[in-house]
């Protein structure tokens, strides 16, 4: 409640209205039990709010997006500084090689960001990750990648993108002169049952870490990941940099194109140097659980039912799959390409560089033909299900039209879908092997 100033009750000042101080005071003093009361029981209900607000609620279906979001969980459970912390970063983080850079790594521990850190520590660059290992699925998928990333030299810290602390100080210790950004909430079908998370990651985190690079002195360039997903209801095929991206058929999607227009934004106003890539479905070893290719290589083996979506009026529904190594060679492209931000501090001194591409594979496979490619490789019959594509965000068609990137980052996919996938089913046959962990 706002305080009446004494001294404004009190002013003795000419020209000024001045009130009897007995009648003002005789009724301040009959209404003030009152106004205490309401005062007491106002900031009791303020409390309450907080309270309920921020309270985690028990392990429910029906529990708030937001609030169970495991990225937003571990802003209050990871911890992360200290003297032996510093070491290991500034260790990951140094270059080993004479043209080297230092590339900060979101979402390393995811499946796209595996690769690409192992690929860069490789040829001398200096690395460092940074990921949640949030349960969207199996975090001990995450760990495992994890543990190869450590065998290759590389620290990944745990934290959040959106700890702003975390960032400033990862920025104060190491002067990265690239980020390759990874981390999001992926998936289009898990927008439906946690759509908060989307918002959280994609496009908070998303601002969150462009807030820290361009603040940064120097300011790093940024190679980040949009997705083919911003297509959304094209018709037009195959899908070219210069359609129409203004009908998302999810959420998913959605934030993902707001990504896009973040970073002209970011770009325009303060000279970050930033280059999204539209990933078209990406698959491998040390793949994700959630896509169609792992998941029904596991339920071929279990002799569960694979469903086979088919569009309208029995329409094919086919994807642009992309094998991790072209997916990995892409994103090196766009690194080295790569101009440095014009910004300084926070302000922009001149034009910077902002770019989009397309990384697919440019041969869409009906997922009738993935399916029966994994029945061969894994010499199991399929339990097939034909069924609707249902309305979830999925769309019925991908096709990339690559030649930008070609053009401008000298990319060239070499790997088709039956060579990709036997590699996949030789890893996911040697990481699960005979146990339950394909279960989780």
């Amino acid at each position: 409640m706002k305080q009446i100033s004494a001294n404004h009750l009190d002013d003795d000042s000419p020209g000024k209205f001045k009130p009897e101080k007995p009648h003002f005071i005789n009724r301040f003093r009959h209404h003030y039990p009152y106004l205490a009361k309401l005062t007491v029981w106002t900031f009791l209900f303020l409390g309450l709010i907080l309270v309920l607000f921020f309270q985690s609620p028990p392990n429910s279906s029906y529990s708030s997006p937001i609030s169970s979001d495991p990225s937003r969980r571990s802003l209050k459970t990871r911890s992360w500084g200290g003297p032996v912390w510093e070491k290991r970063v500034k260790s990951s983080a140094r270059i080993r090689s004479r043209t080297g850079v230092s590339v900060l790594v979101t979402g390393a521990a995811g499946f796209v960001g595996t690769h690409v850190s192992v690929a860069l520590k490789r040829r001398g660059d200096g690395v460092l990750g940074l990921d949640n290992f949030n349960d969207y699925y199996d975090p001990s998928l995450k760990r495992a990648r994890q543990a190869l990333l450590e065998r290759t030299g590389i620290y990944v810290v745990e934290g959040d993108i959106n700890d702003a602390a975390l960032l400033k100080k990862l920025f104060e210790l190491i002067t990265f002169s690239h980020v390759v950004h990874l981390a999001a909430q992926a998936g289009v079908r898990y927008a439906m049952v946690n759509p908060g998370s989307y918002v959280n990651s994609n496009v908070a985190g998303f601002v969150n870490l462009l807030e820290a690079c361009k603040n940064a002195n120097p300011q790093p360039a940024v190679v980040w990941a949009s997705s083919s997903s911003v297509y959304g209801l094209n018709t037009k095929v195959p899908f070219s940099e210069k359609d129409r991206t203004d009908q998302p058929a999810s959420l998913y999607a959605a934030t993902k194109k707001a990504g896009e227009e973040i970073a002209h934004t970011y770009n325009h106003i303060y000279g970050l140097s930033l280059t999204g890539l539209r990933f078209f479905t990406v698959y491998g070893p040390w793949g994700r659980p959630d896509m169609a290719y792992f998941f029904f290589t596991r339920d071929i083996l279990k002799g569960k039912t694979v469903p086979v979506f088919e569009g309208a009026n029995h329409g094919t529904v086919a994807r642009d799959f992309t094998y991790i190594d072209d997916i990995v060679k892409g994103c090196l492209g766009a690194l080295d390409t790569a101009e440095k931000s014009t910004g300084s501090g926070g302000k922009k001194r001149g034009p910077a560089q902002l770019r989009v591409f397309n990384l697919g594979n440019t041969s869409p496979v009906p997922v009738s033909s993935l399916v029966g490619i994994l029945e061969r490789l894994l010499k199991v019959k399929a339990k097939r299900v034909v069924m609707k594509l249902p309305r979830n965000g999925d769309v019925p068609f991908t096709h990339a039209n690559i030649s930008l990137a070609r053009r401008e980052l000298g990319y060239k996919p070499t790997t088709d879908l039956q060579t990709g996938l036997k590699k996949f089913v030789r890893w996911y046959l040697s990481y699960y092997g005979s146990s339950r962990k394909s279960d989780q």
